[in-house]
């Protein structure tokens, strides 16, 4: 069977980016398999198909993952795997009725978003301010050389890079809030 690997990342509130992304591979022959190190996507070779990909962050469901997935299966959709607390779910479109999806509302959305936001983004905030924020504060006060610069370059990445997370996620957060 043939494998392609695939490098593409995507930030936390980008699910839906992602998941169009698989669509996409799909469409063009490539299944989704597995996915490694965050942003390090295996698809197998396989019949064109107009496929839907879906993400779930539900820890808790990984606890009772059979009864989980069934409830999913119930409704039609494969159970792929699950990676870093988002479960993987695909359906073929012939199989859809209408617009489909595995959130029934946007409520339901809102409540993943809720989900990720405690369990991934608040850890990213404490980072930010406890390590982030101040590294960047002190490495800029202390560029008397060249790895003081590089250390201070460095923090700049991160810090932009963090913040970029977290106003990804507040937009996304906000729009669904607001819908």
């Amino acid at each position: 069977m043939k494998k392609r690997v695939m490098v593409r990342f995507f930030t936390i509130p980008e699910y839906e980016r992602e998941c169009l992304f698989l669509q996409e591979q799909h469409r063009q022959g490539w299944k989704l398999v597995s996915v490694y190190f965050p942003g390090i996507y295996l698809f197998e070779a396989c019949e064109p198909e107009e496929v839907v990909y879906q993400l779930d962050f539900n820890e808790e469901g990984r606890k009772e993952l059979h009864s989980y997935v069934q409830i999913f299966k119930d409704c039609g959709w494969e159970y792929l795997f699950s990676y870093m607390g988002y479960s993987y779910f695909r359906k073929p479109m012939k199989a859809m009725q209408q617009q489909e999806s595995i959130f029934c509302d946007d409520a339901s959305r809102l409540d993943m978003m809720r989900r990720v936001f405690k369990s991934r983004m608040i850890p990213l905030v404490v980072l930010f301010a406890l390590v982030i924020l101040p590294q960047t504060f002190l490495q800029a006060s202390q560029r008397d050389g060249s790895l003081h610069s590089f250390f201070f370059y460095t923090y700049v990445v991160l810090f932009v890079f963090y913040l970029y997370i977290f106003v990804r996620f507040f937009l996304h957060y906000r729009k669904l809030s607001r819908s």
